[in-house]
C-alpha cells in the first residue's frame, strides 16, 4: 500500500466546495434498489413497527453508510447485486443505533424534526430497534457469506460497546484524547469501516483491497464523527437539525471540550469540572464554554484533526485505479471535513 498522504483540496479556493453529489449520483440506481428493500423489510404486522421505524429512515439523512457499500463495490468494477440487502443491512444497522441512541441521550430532535422518542414513547423505540438489528441480521444470512455476518456482527458489538464506554465516559471531566477517539472509533468508525469492507468480500478481492477499504471507511468515520463534534459548538441548531449544545448539557466530554479543558487556566477548568458535572447547563453557561472553547481555537484544531483522518482515508484508496467511484469516494472523504451540518 502506498505511504503517501495526499493533500485535502482548500474548500475556500476550490471552484465548488466539496460535495456528496458525485457520490449520490454514482449510486442512484443502485440506492433505488437499496431504498426497495429497506422498504420491504421494514414491514411488520405490527402497525406501529413500520410507522416508528419510517418516522427516521423517511426523515433525511445522508445514507452515507449504505452509498459507502455501493461505492466500494463500483470501485472494485463488481457487477452483482448482493449488495444492495447488504447496504440495507448496513442502514438497518445505523437507524437501530440511532433508535437506542436517542433514547440514552433523551434526545428531542433529529435531523430537524422530533424523534420516534419523543413521537412514540422509549418503550416502542427501543423495542424497534431491536426489531431493526433482527432484520438486519436475516438480510446478512440470506446473503450466505460467513465472512460477511463476522465482519457486520463484530461491528454490531464493537458499536454497542462503544456506546457502553461513551455512557461511562460521560461527565468524567479527566477523559483523555485517546479514550476519546477509541469510543468514536467504536461507535461512528467501526460500521463506516464494515460498511465498506464488505463490498471487497462480495466481489471476492483479495485481503489486501478488503483492508485497505476497511481503512478508508474507518478513516472517514473518524473524520466524520470529529466534525459532527466541532458542529455541536461551532454552527446554528437551524443548521445541524438538533439542538445546539446537546453535547454540552449531556456532559459529554468531545474533543472540542478535551482541549479546552487541557488548554485552560485553573479558573477555566472549574468550570468545565462544573459543566461537565451538570451544575452549569443554562444558555449563559453553553455562550460561555463556547467562548471558551473558540478563545483555544479548540473547534479549528479539531477540524484539523478530522483533517488528518481525512488524507489517511484518500491514502487507503490511493493504489486503486482512476475511475468515476474514486473520485466520488475521495470527495466524499472531503465534503465529511468541510461540512457545516
Amino acid at each position: 500500500m502506498s505511504a503517501t498522504i495526499h493533500p485535502l483540496r482548500n474548500a475556500a479556493h476550490a471552484k465548488a466546495a466539496p460535495s456528496l453529489t458525485p457520490l449520490m449520483e454514482l449510486v442512484a440506481d443502485e440506492m433505488n434498489a437499496v431504498n426497495a428493500v429497506i422498504l420491504d423489510r421494514m414491514q411488520s404486522r405490527i402497525p406501529l413497527i413500520p410507522a416508528l421505524a419510517g418516522h427516521l429512515i423517511a426523515g433525511g439523512g445522508k445514507r452515507m453508510r449504505p452509498m459507502l457499500t455501493l461505492a466500494s463495490a463500483a470501485l472494485l468494477g463488481y457487477a452483482g447485486n448482493r449488495h444492495h440487502k447488504l447496504s440495507a443491512t448496513v442502514e438497518f444497522i445505523h437507524t437501530a443505533t440511532l433508535l437506542h441512541d436517542d433514547v440514552v441521550d433523551g434526545s428531542d430532535l433529529r435531523r430537524g424534526k422530533a424523534t420516534a422518542n419523543i413521537v412514540f414513547g422509549n418503550p416502542a423505540t427501543v423495542l424497534v430497534g431491536d426489531f431493526l438489528f433482527s432484520r438486519a441480521f436475516e438480510l446478512m444470512v440470506e446473503d450466505g457469506s460467513l465472512k460477511v455476518l463476522k465482519i457486520l456482527s463484530h461491528a454490531s458489538a464493537v458499536i454497542a460497546e462503544g456506546e457502553v464506554d461513551q455512557l461511562t465516559a460521560a461527565r468524567q471531566v479527566e477523559t483523555t484524547e485517546e479514550r476519546y477517539l477509541k469510543i468514536i472509533d467504536a461507535k461512528t468508525a467501526a460500521l463506516f469501516a464494515a460498511a465498506c469492507r464488505i463490498a471487497a468480500v462480495v466481489a471476492e478481492r483479495p485481503e489486501a483491497d478488503e483492508l485497505a477499504l476497511d481503512a478508508y471507511g474507518r478513516n472517514l468515520g473518524i473524520a466524520f464523527q470529529l466534525v459532527d463534534d466541532a458542529i455541536d459548538y461551532d454552527s446554528e441548531a437551524s443548521e445541524m437539525g438538533k439542538g445546539q449544545g446537546d453535547d454540552f448539557r449531556d456532559g459529554k466530554m468531545t474533543l472540542p471540550v478535551i482541549l479546552a479543558y487541557a488548554r485552560g487556566t485553573a479558573e477555566e477548568r472549574k468550570f468545565w469540572e462544573a459543566a461537565i458535572l451538570g451544575h452549569r447547563t443554562s444558555d449563559a453557561d453553553l455562550a460561555h464554554a463556547v467562548e471558551l472553547i473558540n478563545a483555544h481555537d479548540a473547534v479549528s484544531a479539531t477540524r484539523e484533526r478530522a483533517r488528518h483522518y481525512a488524507r489517511r482515508a484518500i491514502d487507503a484508496i490511493a493504489p486503486f485505479p482512476k475511475s468515476a467511484a474514486k473520485a466520488a469516494m475521495i470527495e466524499a472523504a472531503e465534503f465529511a471535513v468541510s461540512r457545516r451540518y
